[in-house]
């Protein structure tokens, strides 16, 4: 395994912001930004050999500062997120008697770590044993959060076709710490339009219900006889169309999932394949949910390499404690203690047939 440094672009408060490509003796290469840690390019050899580009993203980092797609969301194309990930109602949660209110940045609600979360900064970067480690220290107050927390993630891959995102944390006072990485996967490559023909399966028996603004209940919901139900494999666009309640709340798919197992323990999650590519990935986490969104707000998006994204042209398997979990007390809790670190992992494994 390989990394290669090179500068991207120049962010607007003056930051040099570098390209760090991570490559493999089968041909695969990851383009990792210091800026958000976004997965920039992720390159697989398809079936006649040619090498895919599967993520969605931009060409210039202009244009991932200012990504805003409609007045209440961005797409986070290939970000990691943090300090939270996905939605906290409100932006409004309790710590030991304590209320603490975070910046509102989607319709009302705390979305994705605040107006300028992780997904939005300049990380530090190390080259280690072959592998690439992203830090940095948000400090107690950014975007209202309690505690200064210091957040490491590192980034490895393998020959055989794995990449790993292994995410680290520790506080000096209780507080919330959610992370995961935002990447949309097209394995018919990124400006191939719908992924609604390439065929997912998820690991999960339950959904967490939410309501119309996509915030959860706190019901827990069996996937059995629904049009949410992943358990056997089946094509993305199959029913993401059908008259269920869930389904156009959303606009399709944006919907968290509780991954079969203990929590802590690395275990399937998730897998999908496309027959046009012959690429395939499969999905493994500690973490007790993982959400699928289909890319519902996507329109007219000019990505990389002169492609205009439009909806469902990607999907995110967004590995994370349940959405507004902070709220929720029979939820898993995303609560970190000062000595008791913040410590998950996600690998996602390519395979071309």
């Amino acid at each position: 395994m390989s990394i290669l440094k090179e500068r991207f672009g120049t962010a607007s408060d003056g930051q040099a912001v570098d390209l760090y490509t991570l490559s493999n003796s089968t041909g695969m290469q990851v383009g990792i930004l210091n800026y958000g840690g976004i997965i920039q390019f992720l390159k697989i050899p398809d079936k006649s050999g040619r090498p895919l580009d599967v993520v969605l993203g931009f060409d210039n980092i202009n244009a991932y500062e200012h990504d805003n797609v409609h007045e209440y969301d961005n797409p986070y194309f290939g970000a990691l997120i943090g300090r939270c990930a996905n939605r906290i109602a409100r932006g409004s949660f309790n710590l030991d008697g304590k209320e603490f209110n975070l910046n509102q940045n989607s319709n009302g609600h705390h979305l994705h770590g605040g107006n300028i979360g992780f997904s939005h900064k300049i990380w530090d970067t190390e080259i280690k044993d072959d592998k690439l480690i992203l830090s940095l220290t948000s400090p107690s107050g950014d975007e209202n959060y309690p505690g200064n927390l210091f957040v490491r993630v590192t980034h490895s891959l393998s020959d055989d076709g794995s990449f790993m995102w292994d995410y680290y944390a520790q506080t000096d006072a209780k507080t919330v710490c959610n992370l995961t990485n935002h990447s949309y996967f097209n394995l018919s490559g990124h400006d191939s339009g719908s992924v609604h023909n390439q065929v997912l399966q998820l690991e999960s028996d339950f959904f967490t219900q939410a309501d119309s603004e996509l915030i959860p209940t706190g019901n827990i919901i069996e996937v059995d006889g629904t049009p949410m139900d992943f358990r056997t494999p089946h094509k993305i666009g199959e029913r993401i169309n059908d008259d269920y309640t869930m389904l156009k709340y959303a606009g399709g798919y944006d919907h968290n999932y509780s991954v079969r197992g203990p929590l802590g323990t690395l275990r399937d999650t998730a897998s999908c394949y496309d027959e046009q590519s012959g690429i395939s990935l499969k999905l493994r986490t500690t973490l007790p949910g993982v959400q699928l969104y289909t890319g519902n707000i996507i329109m007219n998006i000019p990505g990389k390499d002169g492609a205009v994204y439009q909806r469902n042209g990607g999907f995110c398997l967004e590995t994370q404690y349940f959405p507004d979990a902070v709220n929720h007390p029979s939820f898993e809790q995303p609560i970190i203690l000062p000595g008791e670190p913040y410590h998950h992992i996600t690998t996602i494994t390519f395979e071309t047939h």
